[in-house]
């Protein structure tokens, strides 16, 4: 089993809104998607999605955003973003998705010999303090992290794999650290993800934790091709270059 992420794919059949405000390259983003999704993976594939999927405000609607996901190949693991307004309760989600989509909500889930965790994330300090309320949210974010790795420690087999999702980048420069960061090196997962960068490139955005690799899968930062992260027995991945 092979391993790929991609975020923010920011789909809207439903609900139109043009991301080319960002950028001409969004021009026809989801079709690129799809299509270059096919190219690289296969059913037995695992896919993390760490987050701002849809750009609907109902469960029902983002349903036919994920729909043809779900008809992809591979195996979804599910994280929510900043901008998934329609995410509900962890049991009417999971209730909804279809097979071969699982969402990580305030817990885990195992996949061969994977195991993934993660939260949305949100704002962390970087030259200056983060404002009182944002202080709060980061603290609950982190707990909901806490709660995401015990869980994963549960699930986890001798020999399996600890990937750890988040939507928002895990800090901010110069990268102090912060109640997330202190969660992750606790945990040491074998890799972090994440999104939310748009008009990054991944080779400009933070790159480990803690020594941890850290890989930034925004979509448009990728191209619009999920990235490989896990290739099957690879060794430990070590920090990116």
């Amino acid at each position: 089993m092979r391993v790929y992420a991609i975020a923010d794919l920011h789909l809207a059949f439903v609900t139109p809104k043009p991301m080319t405000v960002f950028g001409p390259q969004w021009a026809g983003h989801p079709q690129a998607i799809f299509d270059r999704w096919r190219e690289v993976v296969r059913p037995g594939d695992l896919v993390l999605l760490p987050g701002d999927l849809s750009w609907a405000m109902r469960l029902p609607e983002a349903m036919q955003d994920l729909a043809p996901v779900a008809a992809l190949p591979g195996t979804k693991v599910l994280l929510r973003g900043n901008h998934d307004y329609w995410w509900p309760t962890a049991s009417k989600l999971r209730a909804a998705l279809p097979p071969g989509m699982l969402a990580v909500v305030n817990d885990a889930v195992r996949v061969g010999n994977v195991v993934v965790c993660g939260t949305r994330g949100w704002l962390t300090p970087g030259h200056e303090p983060l404002p009182a309320d944002d202080g709060r949210l980061l603290e609950r974010e982190a707990e909901r992290l806490r709660l995401s790795v015990t869980a994963a420690q549960a699930l986890r087999q001798p020999g399996d794999r600890l990937l750890l999702m988040l939507h928002y980048p895990p800090a901010t420069p110069p990268y102090p650290a912060n109640p997330l960061t202190r969660v992750i090196e606790g945990a040491r997962p074998d890799l972090i993800v994440y999104g939310h960068l748009h008009g990054v490139p991944p080779e400009r955005a933070m790159r480990h934790v803690a020594g941890i690799p850290a890989h930034l899968v925004a979509a448009d930062g990728l191209k619009f091709t999920p990235k490989l992260l896990l290739e099957p027995d690879a060794p430990a991945p070590g920090v990116p270059g």
